[in-house]
Parts: structure tokens; C-alpha cells; sequence
């Protein structure tokens, strides 16, 4: 499996400790998640109904101000529809604004697809199929909803990731997926801080949606996920609150990294980049007190950290960084 964080088996083998005396600051899911209510019966006993993915779908297009010419489609989390996009066009030239989230090039290049890493937008130009995740992971930056909309008529076919984007509404495109040339991904465990529901969405064509569903087949998702999603996605006023909170705790991580000694390099509300001499030694010195991060193999001086959750992690957080 290649590094994503989260891999928290890991560091209580490297570091010791039992799971529940860890932090886990390595991805970038919500440490104070939507509250999950009573699960009806039906839910886990019955298949999934067309009515309540019907039901799913409406939220979805209700929380994003999804155009209803849009087609919408619930995924196994938006790495489900990662694996399938290769399959949507024959395979051809790909490019990727990198460095970002590493499953896209791999799915490409599994599909048969000929994948090349560029630095900038304007190189995206000319692909068979490009990919850019908005806002980026792991440094955050952003490119604007029109800006990338100009870039679809560029390119076969372009694929944004929006995975972080709940918070950026202002840089999403899911108002303007109206062309045939684009698909916009979204994630649902991210933002609402359940992972482990394994929901995500996509928006694209009503075409493209058909092949996709074509190839998931009956219950892409489970009845869980459904009326998880259907129920936080409605939740508006968690949402606001929990934008505005993100905010504040991302300031305040970032001035407890400077106070470190530590650079921002970017990030979105959800997770922080840093840099720094030594990104090895203060992982280290972090997971010596169950607290882990993120590291980058392609880059030595990076360190990527979430935010903490509840008042108990940030003491334990702060108390970590005064000794680094």
C-alpha cells in the first residue's frame, strides 16, 4: 500500500502504546466528527433501497448547489471512483499536477495510461485526461473555479479532486460541472470526520455517471453510509460552525509550529504543511509521545500535521512541540 497516514498499526509497533493512547494526526480527517445518531434496523439488515440513494443524492446536491443537470453519483469513498475514471476513456496521454495525492497517477497507470508529473497548471494543457486535487494534498494551494473551468476546454477530459474542499467553497466547481469534459470528486469522510463510512461523490455528466454506475453495479454504498450521509449532509448548521472552528484551530497550530521554529509551507483547514531541517527527527520526537504526522519520502524537510481535536489533545500537542 503506498503512504497515505493513517497507518497507525504502524507507529504503536515503532513507538508502543495501545491504539487508544495515540493521536493520530496524519491524515487529514476531522478529529471532532459529525455525531453519528442510532442507526436504524433497516439499515444493516436490509439492501440498500433506491429511494433512500435517491434520498443520498438529493443531500448531496442540496449541501454543494449542484446544478440538477448534473448527474450525482455515491462511491465507496471518492478512492472508489479514483479506480474507475481510468476506465471511462481509452488510455492515452495523462497528466497530474503533482506532487499531490499519489492514487491518482497509480489508477492511471494500472489503466494503461502513459502519466506524467507537471508543476504547473498551464502544462496541463493538451492532455488526454488531466488531474488536479483542489485544494491540493499535501500543501494546500488553491486554483479558482473559473480558472479550471477555462482548463476543462484544454484537455480531454479534466478530474478535480475536491476531497478538501468543504471548507473552500468559493474555489469549488461543483456549481459549474455542466460540460462532458469534467468530473469533480468529492469526500465525505474527510470533512465530517467519519472515515470509516467510506463515502464519497461524484458530479460529473449524466453520461459519464451512467458508465460509472455501470461498472459499480447495484449498492455502490452501503445502507450505513446512506443514511449517515443523507443526515450529516443536511446538517447546515454543523457544517458553519465546524468551518469556522477549522479556521481557528488551523491558526492556532500554525503558531504553535512557528513558535517551533517551523515554516508554513501551506494546507487547508483540515491539515497543515510545514518545513523544517530535520521533517525525520520531529516525527520522531512527536510519535515518542503518541503523536503522529506525516512525512514525505520526496521531500526531507516536510511534515504534515491535522488539527487536534478536543482540548485534552491540544494540551498533549502543545506540550509535544515546547520539547521538540
Amino acid at each position: 500500500m503506498r503512504d497515505h497516514g493513517g497507518n497507525i498499526d504502524h507507529a504503536t509497533e515503532l513507538y508502543g502504546g495501545e491504539r487508544s493512547e495515540w493521536i493520530d494526526l496524519s491524515t487529514g480527517i476531522n478529529r471532532l466528527p459529525w455525531p453519528v445518531p442510532t442507526i436504524s434496523p433497516h439499515a444493516w439488515t436490509d439492501l440498500p433501497a433506491r429511494t433512500a440513494m435517491n434520498g443520498l443524492h438529493a443531500a448531496a446536491r442540496t449541501a454543494w448547489q449542484v446544478p440538477e443537470s448534473t448527474g450525482i453519483l455515491a462511491v465507496a469513498g471518492a478512492q472508489a471512483a479514483i479506480q474507475l475514471i481510468p476506465r471511462l476513456r481509452a488510455p492515452g496521454a495523462a497528466r497530474v499536477l503533482a506532487p499531490t495525492y499519489n492514487e491518482h497517477a497509480a489508477a492511471l497507470q494500472a489503466g494503461g495510461w502513459r502519466v506524467e508529473d507537471v508543476a504547473s497548471l498551464e502544462t496541463l494543457a493538451g492532455a488526454d485526461l488531466a488531474i488536479v486535487v483542489n485544494p491540493n494534498n499535501p500543501d494546500g494551494r488553491c486554483h479558482s473555479a473559473a480558472v479550471l473551468a477555462q482548463l476543462a476546454d484544454a484537455v480531454g477530459l479534466l478530474v478535480v479532486d475536491e476531497s478538501f474542499a468543504d471548507a473552500r467553497l468559493e474555489h469549488s466547481l461543483a456549481q459549474m460541472v455542466d460540460c462532458p469534459n469534467l468530473i469533480v470528486l468529492r469526500s465525505f469522510g474527510k470533512f465530517y470526520g467519519l472515515a470509516g463510512v467510506r463515502l464519497g461523490f461524484v458530479l460529473a455528466s449524466p453520461p459519464d455517471i451512467k458508465l460509472l454506475a455501470g461498472m459499480l453495479g447495484p449498492w455502490p454504498v452501503s445502507g450505513m453510509a446512506i443514511e449517515i450521509g443523507t443526515q450529516a449532509l443536511a446538517d447546515r448548521d454543523w457544517a458553519t460552525r465546524t468551518i469556522s472552528r477549522l479556521q481557528e484551530d488551523a491558526a492556532r497550530l500554525d503558531r504553535l509550529a512557528s513558535q517551533a521554529g517551523w515554516q508554513i509551507v501551506g494546507g487547508t483547514e483540515l491539515f497543515r504543511l510545514y518545513t523544517m531541517p530535520d521533517a525525520a527527527a520531529a516525527k520522531a520526537s512527536l510519535a515518542r509521545r503518541h503523536i503522529w504526522t506525516r512525512s514525505f519520502a520526496y521531500n526531507q524537510t516536510w511534515l504534515r500535521m491535522g488539527l487536534p481535536g478536543c482540548e485534552g489533545e491540544w494540551a498533549r500537542v502543545e506540550s509535544a512541540f515546547k520539547v521538540l
